[in-house]
């Protein structure tokens, strides 16, 4: 039986680890061809792991240029890009507002918001000359909810909520999809067991705040974007879906004040 995602091409950045390593390796599963994009050269690992239906390319999503080439590469090797997940960010430092800095703002939202804004700028473009796609972006649920001492990261990922809203909007009539993500408290890099451990110890405590008294992980996100890659969501556009245990709907403030805790690893995914 054919894949899900069979004859589509996917772009994924932020496709070295984590959340977007897990979705390259289920959309090649599901039969797709993909390009697979990071800043940490770890991108190459994964794709040489899933054969020739996947090719790597460097890229810094906060960099125009490299974004262009990420789009070009999609299109000289596959012909055409059905599916962008807009994948890669980072969390950035945990402070109250007032002690955050304006670096910590520029280098933060360069990634987390410009980056979505490029990918989705020459993503689209390059969409409306094949008829249409799906685009995923990977916000955060602390662009749905407030989290203490996240005011930075939260406002980035709250502008990629509104981006994939009125980009939804702009294109709906032009057979483009753009749907979001918004994962929660996520077993992925930021959290140092997780380096050494694929899922939390038994022992391993859980977080309060979180109604299915567990973490995410990387597989749960990939399964989301899996639905909105595929014909599936054919019917679907304009939604943020949180992924994150039910903690934005019975949000207590519980658990935002944690360190280190974000929906996103610092290399990029």
């Amino acid at each position: 039986m054919a894949g899900r995602l069979e004859g589509k091409v996917a772009v994924i950045t932020g496709a070295g680890s984590g959340m977007g390593k897990a979705m390259a390796e289920l959309f090649a599963r599901e039969g797709a061809k993909l390009v697979l994009a990071d800043i940490s050269g770890k991108q190459d690992e994964v794709a040489a792991s899933l054969g020739d239906i996947a090719v790597g390319i460097r890229c810094d999503v906060s960099n125009e240029a490299d974004v262009q080439a990420m789009i070009a590469k999609a299109e000289d090797t596959f012909g055409k890009i059905d599916v962008l997940c807009n994948n890669a960010g980072f969390g950035g430092p945990m402070a109250p507002l007032a002690d955050q800095t304006v670096e910590t703002w520029d280098t933060v939202h360069a990634t987390n918001i410009k980056g979505a804004f490029l990918g989705m700028k020459y993503g689209i473009l390059s969409m409306l000359k094949t008829g249409g796609g799906s685009i995923v972006n990977t916000t955060s649920a602390s662009g749905v909810v407030g989290w203490k001492h996240h005011s930075v990261y939260g406002a980035a990922k709250a502008g990629v909520n509104q981006l994939t809203k009125t980009a939804a909007l702009d294109y709906s009539d032009r057979n483009i999809r753009i749907n979001a993500i918004a994962p929660g408290t996520m077993w992925t890099g930021l959290v140092e067991a997780s380096r050494t451990h694929d899922r939390p110890p038994a022992d391993f405590p859980t977080l309060a705040g979180i109604p299915m008294g567990r973490w995410g992980l990387a597989q749960d996100i990939a399964n989301a974007a899996l639905f909105f890659a595929s014909d599936e969501s054919a019917y679907v556009t304009g939604t943020i879906l949180p992924v994150d245990g039910g903690y934005s709907i019975g949000f207590s403030g519980m658990g935002a004040e944690r360190p280190g805790i974000v929906s996103v690893n610092t290399d990029g995914s």
